[in-house]
């Protein structure tokens, strides 16, 4: 628990005298507020409380209206801290990077429009002249480009099949943990934001390297699999198909609280989903999720999914089998046409982490099934 955070809990606990209720709460409500402040992103400005809101009935019974308050806020801070920035156990991610063969290419860009501009990593197979399609890979929280390049393997995929990929990379000026701002309604809509930001770029590197749509593809983990399912839905004309991997579909949440919510429980902000946009060719998905994630609900997964295909979505062949001792279930839902729009892959026992990933990155679980050979095979392949 932060120290400013604790510090305010005991300051409220000391004044629970009724004479003293509107103290107490303006301390918790204080906490509570630089908290979010924190988590929104560093551009945020701190909130002035300049009476506690809404006001309190007068008397003794004040104390109870302040103990909800405080339990709803302890009960708040372990979920908060998953988006704060905290070192992972065993992974610096600052000094990892992925090796790259000789004749390969790992090159730093920006990347600027009129909605934002980034860095990136863009990895070039050595067979770079004329790649065969492109990955843009997104990802989680507290991770970077290179981190996430060594934990997914992806550029060895890329070597084997003539792929180009690339790794925007978030910044904590723009969110406090890295974390790609799905949850922001202004990164929910087509033609703005972080989507149009990273959809733009597809665009340039499709132009540069003479790609077409149905040769460019999305993934990402956790916070970058919810912004990987936003740009599935908003920019079907950019991508034909998208790896989520651990993440939430769009308007799961419409701000930082509702997000923790969706997060914890799996339920939507507002009960529902929005569904993906219509488009000729619908992006095809790929999803992975593990069941014992406690930081994205399993549910999650299941969103996605109806977002994606509807409320009735029923899958056309379901197969259970394992890896290395490990289960998972595989569930393919087929268009009208009969051809494979959705794959859904949970998994037992896994948690908050990339399925099939390198230990030397970070959010990663070596056990399987691997995700990113999967999210490949299932990119390549073509529908019909």
């Amino acid at each position: 628990m932060p120290k400013t955070f604790s510090a305010a809990l005991r300051r409220a606990v000391r004044l629970m005298h009724p004479a003293k209720v509107k103290k107490a709460t303006l301390s918790a409500q204080k906490a509570m507020a630089g908290i979010v402040v924190k988590l929104a992103g560093a551009k945020a400005k701190p909130v002035r409380f300049k009476q506690p809101t809404p006001a309190l009935p007068k008397g003794g019974r004040s104390l109870g209206v302040v103990l909800e308050q405080l339990r709803a806020a302890q009960a708040f801070l372990p979920a908060a801290q998953a988006f704060l920035p905290a070192a992972r156990a065993g992974s610096n991610t600052s000094k990892v990077s992925p090796r790259i063969p000789t004749g390969a290419q790992y090159l730093s860009r920006n990347h600027r429009n009129a909605a934002g501009s980034r860095g990136y990593k863009l990895y070039l197979p050595i067979s770079s002249a004329s790649p065969k399609g492109l990955i843009l890979m997104l990802h989680g929280c507290n991770q970077t480009p290179d981190d996430f390049a060594v934990g997914t393997h992806m550029n060895a995929l890329a070597e084997k099949h003539g792929l180009a990929i690339a790794y925007p990379a978030q910044t904590r000026r723009h969110n406090a943990a890295s974390c790609w701002n799905w949850f922001n309604p202004a990164n929910q809509a087509r033609g703005a934001g972080e989507p149009e930001m990273l959809a733009a770029l597809a665009r340039k590197l499709m132009q540069e390297f003479r790609l077409d749509r149905n040769s460019v593809f999305v993934a990402g983990l956790s916070a970058g699999g919810a912004m990987a399912a936003i740009l599935a839905d908003l920019y079907p004309d950019v991508f034909s198909a998208a790896g989520i991997h651990s993440g939430l579909a769009r308007g799961a949440a419409s701000d930082v609280l509702s997000a923790i919510t969706a997060m914890r429980s799996g339920r939507p902000s507002g009960g529902n989903t929005p569904h993906a946009t219509a488009h000729p060719d619908p992006v095809r998905r790929i999803v992975f999720h593990g069941e014992a994630d406690a930081t994205a609900h399993r549910s999650n997964a299941s969103f996605i999914v109806r977002a994606a295909l509807g409320d009735h979505a029923s899958p056309t062949k379901v197969n259970k089998r394992s890896v290395l001792g490990r289960g998972y279930t595989r569930s393919e839902f087929a268009a009208a046409d009969g051809t494979g729009l959705l794959e859904l892959w949970m998994v037992e026992g896994a948690g908050h982490a990339w399925s099939g990933g390198r230990a030397k990155g970070s959010y990663t679980d070596p056990k399987g099934p691997d995700a990113s050979l999967q999210m490949v095979r299932f990119f390549l392949a073509k529908p019909g």
